[in-house]
This record gives C-alpha cells, sequence and structure tokens, in this order.
C-alpha cells in the first residue's frame, strides 16, 4: 500500500513538474493503467489526482500565497 505520505510527495512533485496541467498528467496516467489492467496503479494514481486537485484548490484561494518551489 502507497502511504499518504508517498501520495503528497508525487502530487507535488508534478505540480512542480507540470504546473497547471498536473492533474491532466496524472488523470492520463490513470487511465493508461486502468487500460492495461492494472487496478492497483489505476487506485494510485487516482489517489495523486485527488492530492493534487487538494493542493491546487488550496494555493489558489484569493489571498494566499504559496510557492511551489
Amino acid at each position: 500500500m502507497t502511504s499518504d505520505l508517498d501520495i503528497r510527495q508525487s502530487a507535488w512533485l508534478m505540480i512542480r513538474q507540470h504546473r497547471e496541467h498536473a492533474a491532466l498528467w496524472a488523470s492520463s496516467r490513470a487511465d493508461e493503467l486502468m487500460a492495461q489492467g492494472d487496478m492497483d496503479g489505476y487506485v494510485v494514481w487516482r489517489r495523486v489526482l485527488a492530492e493534487i486537485e487538494r493542493i491546487q484548490e488550496q494555493t489558489m484561494k484569493p489571498g494566499r500565497v504559496e510557492s511551489l518551489h
């Protein structure tokens, strides 16, 4: 099982690498794994996607400034 910390770190890495497109990249990866029949991988990437969306929602709140570096 992939830990919450691993998911969080993966999400931040995706955000740093792909910026506003991070969720799209994570979603595409999840879809690829599902198409290959890798349900464990699919579940992990769906968790990463959810964490990316959570982080982006929090960091994009009006009046909030947070570095993505």
